[in-house]
């Protein structure tokens, strides 16, 4: 029986799922919803999820949102479909949820400020110091990610929780230089890190899951 997997265009949490089922080889159906259409308020969609956010899965009749526990869901329910999220190893698996971890509380948020300066702000309004603050806050912080970066595979052995939490990040981060092309943010993200996107987005299945209005632009 295929999951149901409700999700916004767009969202880089809802890509972080939409990676882990893709990994994990599992069916599931895709509902798109409209952010400008007031899907996540509707009475249907709140008796799911009462955040009314993306993602959020109903698996046999199971509901549940929050990308993180939706990966670990995953793995814990389907430990033999597809390829692992999290090492077997129990030292090594530690280690890839603290980077999970790390990804989300250091990574995500030195990346906020930038995303509230330049992407949900009109280009009329840009404040250059604050843009420029932002910047470097979010290119320091990928600076000491750095040291955890893999020279070849994935950050915790094969492709799993950790990449597929960081990548969608960055992707979206990359956006800005759309809007403000002297912003450089491709020019922030170290060597390494920029080398492991691009293993990233050679698994097979990767560009299924870029986000559908980004291929349009």
């Amino acid at each position: 029986m295929a999951i149901d997997f409700y999700y916004g265009s767009g969202s880089p949490f809802a890509w972080r799922v939409w990676l882990a089922l893709e990994h994990k080889a599992l069916p599931y159906e895709l509902k798109v919803m409209s952010f400008d259409s007031g899907d996540l308020e509707k009475p249907e969609f709140l008796a799911i999820n009462p955040r009314h956010r993306v993602p959020t899965i109903v698996d046999q009749g199971f509901a549940l949102y929050e990308s993180g526990a939706i990966v670990e869901y995953l793995e814990d329910k389907y430990p033999s479909s597809g390829q692992r999220l999290f090492p077997a190893d129990v030292t090594q698996r530690a280690t890839a949820r603290r980077l999970v971890s790390e990804v989300s509380s250091y990574v995500g948020a030195a990346l906020e400020p930038l995303l509230q300066e330049v992407l949900f702000t009109k280009v009329e309004e840009f404040n250059a110091e604050a843009i420029a603050e932002g910047r470097k806050g979010f290119a320091d912080e990928l600076a000491f990610f750095e040291r955890y970066a893999p020279s070849a595979g994935f950050f915790a052995g094969g492709a799993g929780a950790v990449d597929f939490t960081l990548y969608p990040y960055l992707a979206l981060a990359l956006r800005m230089d759309r809007k403000k092309a002297d912003l450089d943010v491709r020019g922030a993200i170290p060597p390494k890190i920029t080398a492991w996107m691009k293993r990233v987005e050679q698994l097979p299945w990767f560009e299924k899951t870029i986000p559908p209005h980004w291929k349009k632009k």
